[in-house]
């Protein structure tokens, strides 16, 4: 059967995949994304063991614009720029595409939510490189540049800092800070400016989405814990704004609710980073 018509019959990847549910599946590439917010190498760690056949993706520079510290830690990068990062790394828009690292989904959920945003065959595997059975190796991967397009990031997919607080003062918007709770009651602050966080979000670790052995909840549990907060449908009605540090490990807490069936919400991707660089008004209750 042709390449071509055999991608066409099988179905489109779930937000969240686990390892059982690719196995044999060629067509799939993978990524690994290991990133540290203590500054250690992510391609170290690739080097001491990744999925075999699994290409390394700098979140830094594949998945991150730069810019002054105001637009926080990991800007979006424009779409022409992120369509050039995909075509160094090999991704063409026909590639299905599952990343993982060994952080929960902390930082590979960036790299799918993105592609996911844009319509792009992607999920996250979930339980990340230890939920992995199969053949490891430590030589790098790389895969032939190919061209890809550039598609605009989608109006509504994200919000900008104006729009954050207003999600805060909405009652009819959840606006969700994914970060553990000493950071949103603001006992304490380990990189950004000034602790706390923005006024009328309510906390909800992305954490917690996960059981003790690193892979999400079920999707009816995950439902439940977002419906708990006011979350109706974080997709068609735009109810969820989620943000976290610095727009990272946000995209894992959206990759959670569109996974639990509530679609997919918007991410304010410049979070704590950004708006902590700022006067706005912080909250520490």
């Amino acid at each position: 059967m042709a390449d071509d018509v055999r991608r066409g019959l099988m179905a489109l990847l779930p937000p969240v995949v686990g390892a059982t549910e690719i196995a044999g599946r060629d067509d799939i590439v993978l990524y690994d994304v290991r990133w540290y917010l203590d500054g250690r190498s992510g391609y170290d760690a690739y080097l001491d063991g990744h999925i075999a056949g699994a290409i390394w993706v700098n979140l830094d520079e594949h998945l991150s614009a730069h810019g002054a510290p105001g637009l926080g830690r990991h800007p979006l990068p424009s779409a022409e720029s992120f369509a050039a990062s995909l075509g160094s790394l090999g991704i063409s828009p026909d590639d299905p595409v599952v990343a993982y690292d060994d952080l929960n989904g902390t930082a590979a959920g960036r790299m799918v939510w993105m592609l996911r945003v844009l319509g792009h065959d992607a999920a996250l595997l979930d339980g990340g490189l230890g939920s992995w059975t199969g053949a490891v190796e430590t030589a790098p991967n790389v895969r032939a540049p190919c061209d890809c397009p550039v598609r605009a990031w989608p109006d509504g997919a994200f919000v900008d800092i104006d729009q954050a607080a207003g999600a805060g003062a909405d009652p009819e918007t959840v606006l969700i800070d994914a970060r553990g709770g000493d950071r949103y009651r603001g006992e304490t602050e380990p990189v950004d400016p000034r602790p706390g966080h923005i006024p009328g979000a309510v906390n909800v670790p992305m954490t917690d989405n996960l059981g003790p052995d690193g892979r999400f909840a079920n999707p009816q549990a995950l439902r439940a814990r977002y419906e708990s907060e006011g979350v109706e449908d974080a997709g068609a009605a735009n109810n969820a704004v989620v943000y976290c540090g610095s727009g990272v490990s946000a995209c894992m807490d959206a990759l959670a609710m569109e996974h639990a069936g509530l679609g997919r919400p918007r991410v304010y991707i410049g979070s704590w980073s950004q708006w902590s660089h700022t006067d706005r008004p912080a909250e520490t209750a």
